[in-house]
């Protein structure tokens, strides 16, 4: 067993005012995607879109990530909770975030930027999905600091005992999807973006792999204690990966059919 390391989730505090880390991770994965959407627009021989239009983007990304992420959970985790306590709809510091909410809204945000600037969509979300592993990975980092999300109990010789999961150790899942949903997904994507055969492929990439490894994961991953197991089968996380994974195989054909009549 190894122990779990005691680190604070609090950052930095300033008398009421306390920075998480959870926080400076989701920040960090902003600015890594920002730079490397940059760098891709560079290399290009038509610039797809300014360096102003870029920033607006990521203020588009920003607000549908947060409000898509948070929808999410409610709609999908916790929908009864919040019902009987509708003053917790926005308490974000008291957690609350869904992956796959938050991946509708920061393609609705896309969408509308898109749709807005006049901008050709699927070669915009190319470039960006490439770099969301990264935020993903971060994110997950930040589950592991706070204790939360943690694995199914195991006797592996890396099993931990989390602070809010009881006395027997567990898999620490959170590095298992920061190294697969992020650390992979994100190389397999980086070294196949000057690859691919059309436009809107590294979208259905990302659906596909995310949602592949994302169900492997949860065959370890701790169920929502609210939520437990769909059918006495699945995972929420598990279904809603499905779900992912058929959107980005249809998408692929479909775009790969409109390439190659």
């Amino acid at each position: 067993m190894l122990p779990y390391p005691d680190i604070d989730p609090v950052l930095i505090t300033f008398g009421p005012l306390q920075i998480r880390w959870y926080g400076v991770m989701y920040l960090l994965g902003f600015i890594f995607s920002y730079f490397l959407v940059r760098y891709q627009l560079t290399r290009q021989k038509a610039l797809l879109l300014t360096r102003e239009q870029l920033l607006d983007l990521y203020f588009y990304l920003i607000l549908g990530l947060v409000f898509g992420a948070r929808l999410g959970y409610i709609l999908f985790y916790n929908l009864k909770e919040y019902l009987q306590h509708p003053w917790e709809l926005v308490a974000v510091w008291h957690g609350g975030m869904s992956f796959h909410g938050g991946l509708v809204g920061v393609l609705l945000a896309g969408w509308w930027f898109c749709r807005k600037k006049k901008i050709s969509l699927l070669p915009l979300a190319d470039l960006v999905v490439v770099t969301v592993p990264i935020g993903l990975g971060l994110g997950r980092l930040a589950n592991f600091i706070n204790g939360e999300l943690f694995g199914r109990i195991t006797s592996l010789p890396w099993g931990m005992v989390f602070p809010q999961g009881g006395p027997l150790p567990r898999h620490p899942s959170q590095l298992y999807e920061a190294i697969l949903e992020g650390g992979v997904v994100f190389f397999l994507l980086w070294v196949r973006r000057n690859k691919k055969i059309f436009q809107g492929e590294l979208v259905a990439d990302f659906l596909i792999l995310y949602g592949l490894f994302r169900i492997l994961i949860e065959f370890f991953r701790e169920p929502d204690v609210q939520v437990g197991y769909l059918w006495g089968l699945l995972t929420m996380g598990q279904l809603l990966s499905s779900l992912m994974i058929l959107t980005g195989g249809l998408l692929f054909f479909r775009l790969r059919s409109q390439k190659n009549p």
